[in-house]
This record gives structure tokens, C-alpha cells and sequence, in this order.
């Protein structure tokens, strides 16, 4: 072949080759909607190709070779990210999880997704710095309408959010839930109450591994705090109640922690007690029942938010509620990825994820596996749900120690360097350590009106 018709073929093939990218990567029509924008990036870019149980594969899966490569990221990609719930969302119209729009938002700054090795090999769409722009946009416009809170204009596009400073309640109801929630009757042996593990004075947990019930027994899993547990989706480290009050039916059956046989046991024992007689006849035309008893506990529950922390301050518009440093540590607490899972109000308690996303966290844990270890598998029998557990919010942190399910960090400095690693991959500098820490710090709140604080700490 002559040298003129090489170089011809050449440019040629570098022209369709140059169209091609030009028109895969071209941006989604303006007058489409967000959401039908942000809908055909997924959709070009191959989203569903990785992110969802059942994707469909291309004819060549089965070469060899191809098949393992492909398998891997499938497998890996589905592992940290199912995308099926937003495109269902968006498809609809409905309001998608805040968590993933957080995910797929910080997956477009970073401009990490789709990968290059998948657009080489399936010619899919890439991610341009005008599809980052529509899909933040998106994001922060989504934000803004879902909260429709008091934070000030330029953060309302914050992947996190402001206690609110009161939450509309039943007082009578709030008052006797409180009476209950201390009263230790609800126990077999008449010496747990939930405030035993759930100390309010101790920041809602009772900075134990795992806790105390009847007759010293010990739980399995670290109690998590009960403070702002109002804003969590589900309740439990494996979602099984899906309220505050289920929530509260679980301890006093539970055979390890108040270990009564019924609740007609624990009626029995309160309808001796005749203010408890009055009180609920007074609320509750059907007086004691299981019901009233666990919707009174969640009506108090729902008493213990703790807003105005130095934080919500900052998002509502007081520049000088935070230092600098605490600041970086915000901003490194977005660029390490934390914020993708830590979002909204409480900074978590809005999704299940994975414990060890990045690096085995239970290969290297140096503990027998326990029960509570399988997380969400334990309801569901899903294998990808198996040491997927709800994630915790960070409210109040500085004080609700030791970490994680099984409260196995004692400080928050080992939790935060062990979540960079085994959740986001990234191995901290003592600078960038020490920043995070002391932006969680600006998390603690007030309650009643008083900066809540730890007598443990004193």
C-alpha cells in the first residue's frame, strides 16, 4: 500500500473515530428536563451496565479473557452502588434517595465514572465537564427542594443539613413516653430500662463495647445513640424496625436485654400502678396496650434532637460559628467521600452500606465472626447484603464512643483514619486526621437549650 493511502486510511479512521466521541459525548438536549438530562448520561455512560442486579451483558461477555474482566467490575460495581432505586426515581418522578444523589454527584466532580477502560471496550459516553455540571446542578436543586429548610442560599447545595429547631409533638404523649423509657418494669427483673443502655445523660449510648441486660448479660452489637434517632430511616444497625415505635418493642422481648416474656407480662405489672392507669385512660381511650405503651416511647424519642450545634450554625449563615481548620476538615470530609454516605440531617441513618467497601475490614478485624457481623443479611438472607449495616449518624460523635457496630474503636480519631481506609481507600495524613476530627466536633448539638455533653467525659 502506497504511503499517501496509508496516511489516508489513517485520517479517516481518526475522523469517524473523532465523530464518533464527539456524538456519544455530545451533552443531553436543553430542552429536556433535569432529570431526563441526568437520566440519558446514565443511560449513555452505561451505568446500568455495572450498578444493578441484572445487567445486560454485550455479546462478547463470553470471549475469553473479557468475560473475567467484565465479570469483575460488574461484580465490584455492584457491590458499592446499586443505581436501579434512582433511575426507577427519576423515571417516575418521584424523589430520589439523598444518598444517591450524593454518590452519583460526587462520582461526576471526581469525574471517576465510567471508567476508561469501559468506554475503550464498550464505546459508551464518557464524563464531560458539561455532563458534571448538569448532574451537580441536578443534585443541589434537588437537595434544595427536598429540604426546603432554613440554610442560607449559598449552602442550600450541601450534601448535609441543620437540625431543625423543633419538631411538632404530642407533649401528653412525650411525657408519659419519658416515664416509661425510665421505667425499669419494662424488664423481667425489674432492673433495665432503656435508659439504661440509652443514657440521656451520656449522649443517648452508654460508652460500652456492648451493653448490659438483665442479670449482666451482654448484647452483641454497640448500642447506638438515641439522640436525633428521629431522622433515621430505619432503626437498628440492620434496619429490622422501621419505626421508633417497633423500635421500642424490641429490647423488652429481647431475651439478652430486658428478657420480659410478653408485654401482657409488662402490662400486668404497670396496671398495678395507678398514675400509669390514669395517664393512659387520659390519652389512650383503650388504656394499656403494647401499642400505646411503644407509641408513647417514640413520641418522647422524638423529643431528643439536638439542634444549633457550631455546624448547623455555619450552614444557616454564621461565618464565624466555625474556624478554618474545621472547615478543611468539612471540605476533606466531602473529598474523601464521606459525605456520599454521611448525608442529610443526622449525617447518616439513610442507608445500608457495605463495612469494608474498599479493604476486607473483617479479614483484618482479628475477630471470630459473629451474627451480628452479617448486618442486613440477617433480614434478608441477600448475600449482597451480608456486613451491610445502616449507617450511623454523626451527630453528637465527640461523645457517643466506642465506634462502629461492634465498638471496636475507642476514640474517634481511630474511627475516623480506619473508615478512610476500609470505606474510602485513603490512607489519612496526621493533618488530614486531625481536621475531620475536628470538624465532627462542631457536630454536637444542644438539648433543651444546653450544649449536650457526656458525664462519662468529666
Amino acid at each position: 500500500m502506497k504511503k499517501g493511502t496509508v496516511v489516508f486510511t489513517l485520517v479517516g479512521v481518526m475522523l469517524v473515530v473523532a465523530t464518533a466521541y464527539a456524538y456519544l459525548n455530545r451533552p443531553p438536549a436543553e430542552d429536556l428536563s433535569r432529570a431526563e438530562q441526568v437520566l440519558q448520561i446514565f443511560d449513555k455512560g452505561g451505568c446500568l451496565s455495572c450498578h444493578s442486579a441484572n445487567p445486560e451483558l454485550p455479546f462478547y461477555f463470553k470471549m475469553p479473557v473479557a468475560d473475567k474482566i467484565m465479570k469483575k467490575d460488574i461484580d465490584e460495581g455492584y457491590r458499592a452502588f446499586d443505581i436501579e432505586p434512582l433511575v426507577a426515581a427519576l423515571t417516575e418522578g418521584m424523589v430520589p434517595s439523598m444518598v444517591d444523589v450524593a454518590k452519583v454527584e460526587k462520582v461526576a466532580i471526581d469525574k471517576r465514572m465510567p471508567m476508561a477502560k469501559y468506554f475503550l471496550v464498550h464505546w459508551g459516553s464518557q464524563m464531560t465537564s458539561a455532563k458534571r455540571d448538569i448532574i451537580v446542578e441536578w443534585a443541589r436543586a434537588v437537595r434544595a427542594d427536598y429540604y426546603g429548610d432554613d440554610v442560607v442560599a449559598e449552602r442550600a447545595g450541601e450534601p448535609v443539613r441543620a437540625i431543625p429547631q423543633t419538631i411538632d409533638v404530642d407533649a401528653r404523649k412525650a411525657l408519659l413516653g419519658k416515664q416509661l423509657y425510665h421505667d425499669t418494669r419494662l424488664s423481667v427483673d425489674n432492673t433495665v430500662s432503656c435508659a439504661s443502655c440509652h443514657d440521656l445523660a451520656t449522649a443517648g449510648v452508654d460508652n460500652k463495647q456492648y451493653s448490659d441486660g438483665v442479670a449482666g448479660q451482654k448484647g452483641g452489637v454497640n448500642a447506638p445513640t438515641v439522640y436525633n434517632a428521629l431522622f433515621n430511616f430505619v432503626q437498628f444497625w440492620d434496619g429490622r424496625a422501621t419505626t421508633l415505635a417497633d423500635q421500642a418493642a424490641g429490647p423488652p422481648l429481647n431475651p439478652v436485654e430486658m428478657a420480659s416474656t410478653s408485654f401482657d407480662e409488662i402490662i400486668a405489672k404497670l396496671e398495678k400502678d395507678k398514675l400509669y392507669v390514669e395517664a393512659f385512660k387520659e390519652i389512650y381511650p383503650d388504656g394499656i396496650t403494647q401499642a400505646n405503651i411503644t407509641d408513647a416511647i417514640e413520641e418522647f424519642e422524638m423529643t431528643l434532637i439536638t439542634p444549633n450545634s457550631r455546624f448547623d450554625k455555619w450552614l444557616r449563615g454564621d461565618d464565624a460559628a466555625i474556624t478554618a481548620e474545621e472547615l478543611e476538615g468539612y471540605e476533606l470530609f466531602k473529598a474523601y467521600n464521606c459525605a456520599t454516605c454521611h448525608v442529610g440531617v443526622n449525617l447518616g441513618g439513610e442507608s445500608y452500606e457495605l463495612m469494608g467497601l474498599r479493604k476486607h475490614y473483617f479479614a483484618d478485624r482479628g475477630m471470630e465472626l459473629t451474627e451480628e457481623d452479617n448486618g442486613r443479611f440477617k433480614q434478608t438472607q441477600l448475600e449482597r447484603d451480608r456486613h451491610r449495616f445502616k449507617v450511623p449518624g454523626l451527630r453528637n460523635v465527640e461523645l457517643t464512643w466506642p465506634y462502629y457496630h461492634d465498638g471496636t474503636r475507642a476514640t474517634l480519631d481511630e474511627a475516623v483514619r480506619d473508615m478512610a481506609i476500609y470505606q474510602s481507600g485513603v490512607e489519612l495524613t496526621a493533618d488530614e486526621q486531625a481536621k475531620i476530627v475536628a470538624f465532627l466536633k462542631t457536630l454536637t448539638g444542644e438539648y433543651n437549650g444546653e450544649k449536650l455533653t457526656n458525664k462519662n467525659q468529666q
